[in-house]
């Protein structure tokens, strides 16, 4: 088995005049969680739905698990968009049923354990919840899948302070283990002490990737403040 489970050479993604990711080289290994930071419009989305099979490549080679971006991709891949897609006026029972009857790697035992964690009925309708609810909701969803290669775009954007501690340790206690898990995100403070690595997008460019729990020692600085250091005057 391949040591990387993601693996993207001169990836590159065009809308128009404009280009989102230009010449990507990236390689992300398995069972790791990686921070994907970048200010707004750097590339992270744009990348993310090319893993995701949500967006076609314009040039450029990507693969997962050594296979093409496609139906097997999908089957082991588990994606959170920034934005919800579930049906609003769906009950969260119904969404955990229609995960089940979609994924067969979906443990519908464990997403409503979550939920209930979480406080969330199972019997209100999507409408009804708060925004940072529905986000909890979707995001149970996706980690209840046993997938190998997670991507989350924005997790914990739409949620309250209170409720992050407890969604970061369900991504990490959650996951199939030897998962790969992409973390898009620029709430960096509240997910750094949970990362392995790091790779930070500018401009559709890989600027650098490392060792996110090194960091300090190298830098001098937390990885947030590293962030900050290398984008202040983007």
């Amino acid at each position: 088995m391949d040591e990387f489970i993601v693996k993207a050479s001169a990836l590159s993604k065009s809308y128009g005049t404009i280009l989102a990711l230009d010449g990507v080289d990236l390689s992300l290994p398995r069972g790791k969680i990686i921070g994907f930071l970048g200010p707004n419009g750097s590339g992270k989305t744009t990348f993310v739905k090319i893993l995701a099979g949500l967006l076609t490549k314009t040039a450029g080679e990507v693969i997962i698990d050594d296979k093409e971006i496609g139906v097997e991709t999908k089957a082991i891949v588990s994606y959170l968009p920034e934005r919800t897609y579930l049906n609003p006026s769906q009950r969260v029972s119904d969404c955990v049923d229609f995960f089940s009857d979609f994924y067969a790697d979906f443990d519908a035992e464990r997403a409503i354990s979550m939920l209930k964690d979480l406080g969330v009925d199972l019997d209100a309708k999507l409408k009804t919840l708060s925004k940072g609810t529905k986000e909890k909701v979707q995001l149970v969803l996706v980690m209840a899948r046993r997938a190998q290669l997670y991507l989350l775009d924005e997790p914990i954007a739409g949620v309250d302070p209170a409720a992050r501690e407890y969604i970061l340790d369900t991504i990490i206690k959650n996951h199939a283990q030897g998962a790969t898990i992409l973390i898009s995100t620029h709430l960096i403070a509240d997910i750094q002490g949970v990362l392995d690595e790091y790779v930070l997008i500018y401009n559709g460019h890989i600027v650098e990737k490392g060792d996110a729990r090194a960091i300090e020692s190298e830098k001098g600085m937390s990885l947030d403040a590293y962030f900050r250091e290398v984008f202040r005057y983007v």
